[in-house]
């Protein structure tokens, strides 16, 4: 929860100029794409969002829907007219809108420079669906609240996950089609496709296997690309935006029983300069928990593209020294 309230608050510091904004407090400018009409939200409230955050630029910088997880927090008091709490007064449970605030007025009040990515902006867009409010009760004391908000935000999150797990079979059998995939199954329900079968022995426990490798998701982002999350190329991970200027693109180390189920037993499946294509089912890979940081929601079924580029045997040790025989007394 704490991550979610630092992106949000990190994300009204401006929106890009649109037309046919609506002037709020401290310069604020907000348009509305739907009113629910229900009762807006105020100070102490704890809300459920999904929120698109560009720069001025329109370059997405973080998205829940693509992440498939809403972000939740409790509201608070505003610090200054126009800020991210001030916003949020103005919509209600059900609404939709795009607000901007201007990234010098941010800075000057929270005393912190901008952004280095946005140095050069004036604004940054912020799109917001208002999924839920959970509201507080006139006389209700925190603590009861706090406990109601527990309960309600769990069993709601319980509810999200049995839908997504619910539809991982879909997004396997559609993914497949889509790619006009012919893949194999093991007895694991590994699903593969082997494009290069490799020469020579095929990796076995001990074994230091290097692997060049992409995992996504296998729904698409808003723009219709694909959900990268980690990858050992320089150039797809520049392409995925998921850029990291202190990781080492290079083929990266593995040995079998240090990775996710799926991805361990795939990989020996096929021998050095092999390529293979595997559709690992959540029950191979991160399970009900999902991998929030990397943006694995739960029972999220995965893609990895698989090449190894060597395998290494490990080093025989050198043989013992002959003992010499004890004196003889």
């Amino acid at each position: 929860m704490k991550k979610g309230i630092i992106i949000l608050f990190a994300a009204t510091l401006g929106l890009a100029a649109c037309n046919n904004y609506k002037k709020g407090p401290g310069g604020l400018m907000y348009q509305i794409h739907n009113d629910g009409g229900k009762e807006k939200i105020k100070e102490g409230d704890i809300v459920k969002l999904n929120f698109i955050q560009k720069n001025e630029r329109d370059s997405v910088m973080f998205n829940t829907y693509d992440m498939e997880q809403p972000q939740i927090f409790p509201v608070g008091k505003k610090v200054y007219a126009g800020d991210m709490n001030d916003v949020l007064y103005l919509f209600g449970e059900g609404d939709s809108a795009t607000f901007k605030l201007n990234l010098d007025t941010m800075a000057k009040h929270s005393g912190q420079p901008k952004p280095p990515q946005n140095a050069k902006d004036t604004y940054i867009v912020f799109t917001v669906k208002v999924e839920k409010v959970l509201k507080k009760t006139a006389g209700e004391a925190d603590s009861a609240f706090q406990k109601k908000a527990q309960e309600f935000f769990q069993k709601d999150y319980q509810a999200d996950v049995a839908k997504k797990k619910g539809a991982e079979a879909g997004k396997i059998k559609n993914f497949i089609e889509d790619k006009k995939l012919k893949t194999q199954t093991t007895a694991t329900g590994l699903q593969y496709v082997i494009t290069n079968p490799g020469t020579g022995p095929k990796p076995v426990l001990g074994d230091t296997i290097m692997l060049n490798y992409t995992g996504k998701l296998l729904t698409k982002k808003a723009d219709g690309s694909e959900k990268i999350f980690d990858t050992s190329i320089e150039k797809v991970a520049k392409d995925a935006k998921i850029h990291n200027a202190m990781a080492q693109y290079a083929p990266r180390p593995f040995t079998i029983g240090n990775a996710i189920p799926g991805f361990d037993e795939g990989y020996q499946l096929i021998g050095k300069g092999g390529k293979i294509t595997l559709i690992i089912p959540s029950s191979l890979g991160y399970g009900e928990g999902g991998q929030p940081q990397a943006g694995i929601a739960p029972f999220s079924p995965l893609c990895f593209e698989v090449e190894i580029v060597d395998i290494k045997k490990p080093k025989t040790a050198p043989a013992a020294a002959p003992v010499a025989p004890a004196p003889v007394k």
